[in-house]
């Protein structure tokens, strides 16, 4: 837990029973250490613990386990994680994902983000802090609905040798190493290779599906003095997955050479510097910088013409300066400030541009105040600079009233704001004369949240249970779409423009419960309501698609981009004979992520069953997996309800078993 907070960046402690309670120290809300009951938003931690017994391969499936989160496996199209749906486009781009603090978002993927070349393996993540509610204040525009602050584990506990293997049907073949060791006397090292391999879903009707990932990984941290420390990082992720359409000729299926199959093939590699400095117990300061180059080619030749839709570069460059501090007894501060370069190249949607750069600078501030043991005050002001669209000031202030040392009673404001991509801004697709997209900067504007909510903790230590519910109303403006402006004409095409007012309401809830030593069980629900309105502004483009029966599609796609009910069990119990069981299930109700496919209701169940053993100088683990154990799903793109002639062309989830094996020396 202390390891925790100290990667988050903070070296001085919170009060000292914050250490001893049940629920855990978070760093992710505001910046500084603090006590769930202290925390200005909802935050669900997932731990080791449930990582491993989840029986999750890829790390989006992880977060079927949060309220309010949606997924689907990795496809024919790279798997997407949304937080109260809005999640329309290849990549999702209103949830900051951050690895270590390093953002994942790229300009390359649409300003989102790829969950396909993540630089990381689930065996080296320590815990993932997952924020529910807009964090806008502490990590910026891309933290508009919510944000995942995944912490890899410590170099210091992976010493040794680990080697790991998975083998299962649909293909299923994994193997990965890991090796840790000291630096002298200063420090530890930890490097990671990870391969997966499988054959994705069972192809139907025109597509094709398979996955391959690999990764390189490396972290060290070094102390260089009793004050100072610096952790250095770099890694490479390989992803393919297939792309294109077949087409059914005369009965038979053939090569369709306008979309032909091939693979899309995508990396990630990046580089991260951190140097921390304690002054004192109550304050120290932090610097870092990343570099971060993203790439993917799927290309085809078509009529002569080179065509290379995904491609072709993203390159990020970001510097961040952070100070933490204590006022006095009650106050505790955090500030910073941040700047970020962003360049893109490609020549299907920056044609002629060359490199295509952007500028984001930011400061920001946080400041809890502790008057008395039943309150807790907090209030932060971020301003963002924006090369591309200008500035914005996010604020957000809460209080959270401790009626008992075991029940927090929390009230929130917040206000948030995100911007649409660089291709969004300044992108031209052009092709045979037609128009496949055009920016128009002079129509875009920038989506606003306005969020309301109310929360209540219970951390019930006698009864080693905790509960944590949260209500909101979310308020979104301009929200960002993108339509044909001209349906009567192929030279217009399609932008990114502002169509809709969007309010989200429900509430949320997760129960934790250890009634035992050896069992251990995590309920979540979430229940929730989108309902849109459409903009005069939107309505009043003439000949767009707003005038059309796509209108009414668009409308649906945002009300159901999440379920109205959402539900997942965990348990986790240990049996005799050294054996480990653990069963997940999820409910879900019918959604959309797209608007001519329906994600159908489905019910989930996996299951895992382990052996840890040791023996001498060697231990490891031997474990069975099933996903989907109830049988085949539908997840993703579904038939519409009222089609009448619906394409059988579905992505259908179907049980997946492997065995895995790891070998610790």
């Amino acid at each position: 837990m202390l390891t925790g907070v100290w990667i988050c960046g903070n070296a001085w402690a919170a009060d000292e029973d914050a250490y001893f309670s049940e629920l855990p120290i978070v760093a992710s809300v505001s910046r500084l250490p603090q006590r769930l009951a202290d925390a200005p938003a909802a935050v669900t931690v997932v731990d080791r613990e449930m990582i491993k017994a989840s029986g999750a391969r890829d790390l989006n499936d992880i977060f079927r386990l949060v309220p309010g989160f949606q997924t689907y496996p990795n496809n024919t199209e790279s798997a997407r994680a949304t937080y109260h749906g809005m999640g329309d486009g290849d990549y999702s781009s209103r949830v900051q994902v951050l690895i270590d603090g390093r953002s994942m978002y790229s300009p390359l993927f649409g300003g989102g983000v790829n969950w396909a070349t993540l630089p990381v393996a689930l065996e080296d993540i320590e815990r993932i802090e997952v924020v529910r509610g807009t964090n806008a204040v502490s990590y910026g525009s891309n933290a508009f609905l919510g944000v995942i602050n995944i912490v890899t584990v410590d170099p210091a506990l992976t010493r040794g040798f680990s080697v790991s293997s998975s083998y299962g049907n649909q293909n299923v073949r994994d193997y990965g190493f890991r090796v840790g060791g000291k630096i002298g006397e200063v420090g530890d090292f930890r490097f990671t290779y990870k391969q997966l391999n499988d054959d994705g879903l069972t192809n139907r009707y025109d597509w094709i599906d398979s996955y391959f990932s690999r990764l390189f990984d490396f972290r060290a941290d070094v102390v260089l003095s009793e004050r100072d420390s610096l952790q250095l990082s770099m890694g490479r992720t390989d992803g393919v997955i297939q792309n294109g359409r077949n087409k059914l000729v005369g009965g038979l299926w053939q090569q369709n050479p306008e979309n032909p199959m091939r693979q899309m093939r995508q990396s990630d590699s990046y580089a991260q510097v951190i140097w921390r400095r304690v002054f004192s117990a109550d304050s120290d300061f932090q610097f870092r910088y990343s570099y971060v180059v993203d790439r993917s080619d799927d290309a085809f030749t078509f009529s002569n013409l080179h065509i290379n839709q995904s491609g072709d570069e993203g390159v990020r460059h970001e510097f961040e300066v952070q100070h933490s501090l204590k006022i006095d007894k009650a106050v505790r501060m955090v500030w910073g400030g941040g700047w970020r370069e962003d360049a893109m190249r490609s020549e299907w949607s920056l044609p002629g541009m060359g490199e295509v750069n952007r500028s984001i600078g930011r400061v920001f501030g946080n400041l809890e105040w502790r008057p008395t043991h039943w309150f807790t005050g907090n209030a932060g002001l971020a301003l963002e600079d924006d090369s591309l669209v200008g500035m914005h000031v996010s604020p957000r202030v809460s209080s959270n009233f401790h009626l008992t040392p075991e029940d927090t009673l929390r009230l929130g404001y917040s206000r948030a704001y995100h911007t649409g991509s660089t291709v969004d801004y300044r992108g031209q697709q052009r092709a045979f004369g037609i128009s496949f997209f055009s920016a128009r900067p002079d129509l875009m504007a920038t989506e606003g949240l306005d969020t309301l909510e109310a929360g209540y903790l219970g951390d019930w230590r006698d009864w080693r249970a905790s509960l944590d519910v949260r209500v909101f109303s979310e308020r979104i403006r301009n929200r960002l779409y993108k339509i044909d402006m001209d349906t009567t004409s192929p030279l217009i095409g399609l932008s990114t423009v502002p169509i809709q007012s969007v309010e989200i309401q429900g509430v949320e809830y997760q129960f934790k419960w250890q009634p035992f030593d050896t069992t251990r069980l995590v309920f979540t629900q979430t229940l929730a309501n989108i309902s849109s309105d459409y903009q005069s502004s939107a309505l009043a483009l003439s000949n767009s698609t707003l005038t059309t029966v796509k209108a009414v599609q668009i409308r649906e796609l945002t009300e159901r981009s999440m379920p109205a009910r959402s539900t997942s069990a965990l348990l986790i119990q240990k049996l005799p004979l050294g054996l480990e069981f653990s069963t997940a299930g999820y409910w879900q109700e019918s959604m959309k992520w797209s608007t001519n496919t329906t994600a159908q209701r489905y019910r989930r169940f996996d299951v895992r069953l382990g052996y840890p053993f040791r023996s001498g100088g060697l231990a490891g683990e031997i474990a069975l997996t099933v996903q989907s154990l109830n049988g085949a799903h539908n997840e993703y793109k579904g038939p519409n309800p009222d089609d009448t002639n619906p394409n059988p062309d579905g992505r259908i989830v179907e049980r997946r078993q492997w065995v895995s094996l790891r070998l610790d020396f």
